[in-house]
């Protein structure tokens, strides 16, 4: 059997290979793709969120084939989807190519991302998945700060075109090998037990009723905190515009997100390895209602601590998306319960931008107060969920 180290490694490779090329991709090609097609960025944009919709149906689909068949051949097909996305968008003409390449490119984002590397860890390990979905984590993490300036620098050389012929290479010569190498499993393969010899969740001690709130209460969480995070990465410069600081400020100032991430994820690996999901992730979603409290009470003097503490709980969150559904509800059926679960999240981050443009338009850095209470509404969701899980053992007791 692969060791798990190498598996994270591997997975964690193929991750910022898949992320990069796809959720960070229009930041930087949207303009040109623009000025090349005649088409406004906001109708590339558009396409964009359009492919956030289609992974939003396709992740329960892909979850349940993992949870039969494995991770490696869905993650494999993945990789094909992506370069033919790719490749069809790197010879559109008309806006309609842009969104037949983004379709194709959404089928697979939605079984190619976290929720399916994660699945994919959970088949092959169980409730052990927990320290090899946070190293995935850590290594995406980087995904814009390589992506970013690759794609760029892909661009410059090459255009736009031959930037998406580069990346759908990559997929092909690097991604693929990579997950063709991931351990198999077969159809009949029983989930891996932990150490303890617990293979379900606590949740699993539930009646149906308190089980089904806590998966609405779940979902609930995933959609808030993914709308949170894509509304403050599309709009954080100009919030922090709105609060004060300078152009050059607010630019450097939301660089500071993405390490933050990275760091937060290293504290989940470390510090936090031994607290239970729902103890990490309740910290988590109040870090961005305290990094509003900071800036709205002190202004542009707290403006780095706010990008910090956003960043901070974002990344915590990340890897609570993986080991929440594992620890609440075990390892059976992970797959397609995950996919379920990210639904709503998947919705809500296509419309995120434009609902929160609104927000930043209408009540500038005052928008801040809207993002932090839906925080704190998802904490409050954690800390029912939490008083659920306390009631589990005696419920299971009584039959």
């Amino acid at each position: 059997m692969q060791s798990r180290t190498t598996t994270t490694v591997m997975l964690g490779v193929a991750q910022t290979l898949a992320w990069a090329s796809s959720y960070y991709l229009p930041a930087v090609l949207a303009s040109a793709i623009g000025k090349d097609i005649g088409i406004s960025v906001s109708t590339v944009f558009g396409a964009f969120s359009m492919a956030l919709l289609v992974a939003a149906g396709v992740g329960p689909v892909a979850g349940q084939l993992i949870d039969r068949l494995g991770g490696r051949p869905v993650l494999v097909a993945s990789n094909v989807v992506f370069a033919a996305g790719l490749a069809t968008l790197s010879q559109a003409t008309h806006a309609s190519h842009v969104f037949a390449a983004w379709a194709l490119m959404g089928l697979a984002m939605g079984s190619g991302l976290y929720e399916a590397a994660f699945a994919t860890v959970v088949r092959l390990y169980g409730q052990d998945a927990r320290r090899v979905i946070t190293g995935i984590t850590l290594f995406a993490g980087f995904a814009s700060t390589v992506g970013w300036p690759l794609t760029a620098y892909l661009e410059g050389t090459m255009g736009w075109r031959g930037a998406c012929l580069a990346w759908a290479a990559l997929h092909m010569l690097l991604g693929l090998p990579l997950n063709m190498l991931l351990p198999r499993v077969f159809r009949t393969d029983p989930a891996p037990k932990e150490a303890t010899g617990i293979e379900t969740g606590v949740g699993a001690g539930l009646a149906p009723a308190p089980q089904r709130r806590a998966a609405f209460l779940m979902a609930y969480v995933f959609a808030v905190t993914w709308f949170i995070s894509t509304a403050m990465a599309a709009h954080l410069p100009e919030l922090l515009l709105a609060s004060g600081t300078t152009l050059a400020a607010a630019v450097g100032i939301a660089a500071l997100v993405g390490p933050a991430q990275v760091v937060g994820r290293v504290i989940e690996f470390t510090f936090l390895k031994r607290a239970h999901p729902l103890l990490s992730a309740r910290l988590a979603t109040l870090a961005h209602p305290l990094a509003a409290l900071c800036l709205g009470l002190l202004g542009t003097s707290a403006a780095v601590a706010f990008a910090v503490l956003h960043g901070l709980g974002n990344g915590i969150l990340t890897i609570a998306i993986g080991t929440l559904p594992l620890m609440i509800f075990g390892a059976e059926g992970y797959g397609q319960r995950q996919g379920f679960l990210m639904v709503p999240a998947r919705v809500v981050q296509a419309g995120a931008p434009f609902l929160f443009g609104m927000a930043v338009e209408r009540w500038g850095d005052g928008a801040l107060w809207f993002s932090a209470m839906l925080g704190l509404s998802a904490c409050l969701a954690l800390v029912i969920m939490t008083a659920d899980m306390r009631k589990a053992p005696l419920v299971a007791a009584a039959h």
